[in-house]
């Protein structure tokens, strides 16, 4: 390990370039989770079955290719741009060409043509995300390597995360719907592929250039242990190891959590304001409610992480976000259910309280690869955030694929301009029920399950430094 004044000692621009990171991600990634479902059923017309066996056949080949790539980035030894910021950049530009060819209806083509098109793009955009996502997770470990540094750099990838959402959040559903009139002069919104094309390519551009900024504006400054080699790397015994992490493994689970209730309320609520409100332009707010509440909580987060511990709160902050949504569900038996912005409020308080865990997630990441260190004596970042990423991507299925199964379950029909009442009204169960029961499961796995409390971690902390002064001797 290197000297501790190269290895801390951030300043604005590292945490400003790192938050470019999962900006740019996320730019291309919340496209997926807000409209790639409803371009499959409303104007490629898929049936829910096709799209769940799409994302399940995705799934499969990640569980080969996430453990691969991070095996390789581990074996490899760092370039002098480091270990990890030049397969970012190089990942950059085809992950932006498979967002937008993934969002692009060729003109001509047949029922099953459309579906063999979504399987390449859908696969070779996870590939490429991959390819992103593993090396920029694992990052911020040598950046700094003190705690309350990586604590403020998740917060900012949060923040940066945030942003990056926003356009498909906010901009696209005032943009991507056209107003079409049915027989019986009645009008509704419907999603135009041309618009959302034009949208997403412009998006793909955008993300280019945020990770060459993201590139020139970060710096690798923590190495390997003097004793660990590249050569020595063992991809079986690193996972063997990583099964005897149970902070990680639970990690793992609250975090696959976390993603599955993202991408399944950021799609169904696309759907609720479309089809129960039929105020589709208010999906919008439903993002400007989610992360306010981390713009309030930002100036103070360190000083809570500090006092409390990142356990501590993220554990209240979701248990009090399942209370919103258990109240949100109980409203939907009385006439408050109809209206759209006591529902938004609802959403503004259980952001609130996922506002936590979602700026923290990754300073638990971070967290359970020391753990990992102290275990093994070795960093082994890719493996451990190829698997991480890899178990995020299962909640990403379970949504994906979770949607259209309940979408078809209710009967919805993405062929019809409108939904028939009954649909309606399930469609509001699905959006709320659900979302309260992933969060409690959340609640109980951080409060109960997960052991690395700030207490812990400071023993954690104290043994790992004696364990690499021992190690440069």
């Amino acid at each position: 390990m290197e000297t501790k004044e190269k290895t801390c000692g951030i300043r604005a621009i590292d945490r400003f370039g790192y938050a470019l990171g999962d900006m740019g991600g996320i730019l291309t990634f919340s496209l997926v989770s807000s409209f790639l479902t409803m371009f499959y059923t409303d104007v490629l017309h898929f049936t829910a079955h096709s799209i769940t066996v799409l994302m399940l056949v995705a799934r499969i080949w990640d569980a080969v290719n996430d453990p691969m790539w991070g095996a390789f980035i581990d074996s490899r030894k760092p370039t002098r741009f480091g270990r990890f910021r030049p397969y970012i950049l190089g990942a950059s530009v085809p992950l932006a060409l498979g967002a937008f060819l993934m969002f692009f209806k060729i003109p001509g083509l047949t029922n099953t043509q459309y579906l063999i098109f979504a399987y390449v793009t859908y696969i070779f955009y996870g590939m490429m995300y991959t390819g992103v996502n593993i090396p920029y997770g694992s990052l911020a470990s040598v950046i700094t390597s003190d705690e309350i540094e990586r604590s403020s750099l998740s917060m900012w990838r949060s923040v940066g995360a945030g942003i990056g959402g926003l356009p498909a959040q906010i901009l696209l559903p005032l943009l991507v719907f056209t107003t079409v009139t049915a027989a019986d002069g009645s009008t509704a919104k419907v999603l135009d592929a041309g618009k959302l094309s034009v949208a997403v390519g412009c998006l793909s551009v955008l993300t280019v250039v945020i990770f060459f900024l993201h590139f020139k504006f970060t710096k690798e400054r923590v190495t390997v242990l003097p004793n660990q080699k590249t050569g020595d790397y063992r991809f079986l015994q690193s996972v063997k190891n990583l099964l005897k992490n149970k902070p990680f493994l639970v990690l793992c689970v609250i975090s696959m959590l976390l993603i599955c209730f993202q991408m399944y309320t950021q799609t169904i609520y696309n759907y609720l304001f479309k089809n129960y409100y039929e105020k589709p332009g208010l999906y919008s707010v439903v993002t400007v409610c989610t992360y306010l509440p981390m713009a309030l909580f930002l100036p103070v987060m360190g000083k809570l992480v500090r006092r409390f511990g990142k356990k501590e709160i993220c554990a209240v902050g979701i248990g009090f976000a399942a209370v919103v949504n258990i109240v949100m569900y109980l409203i939907g038996f009385t006439p408050l259910a109809a209206n759209p912005y006591l529902f938004l409020v609802l959403v503004f308080f259980s952001g609130a309280g996922q506002t936590f865990l979602v700026m923290e997630i990754w300073a638990l990441v971070m967290d359970v690869i020391d753990y990992h260190e102290l275990l093994s004596g070795r960093r082994e970042e890719g493996t451990s955030y190829s698997l991480y990423s890899f178990v995020r991507k299962l909640g990403q299925t379970a949504a994906g694929a979770g949607v259209p199964a309940i979408l078809g379950a209710i009967g919805y029909d993405g062929t019809l301009a409108a939904q028939t009442a009954e649909v309606t009204d399930k469609l509001y169960t699905a959006s709320t029920l659900i979302p309260a029961g992933i969060l409690l499961v959340m609640f109980l796995l951080l409060a109960f399950g997960y052991k690395l409390s700030k207490k812990e971690l400071q023993k954690l902390h104290e043994r790992l430094t004696a364990a690499q002064t021992t190690a440069e001797k």
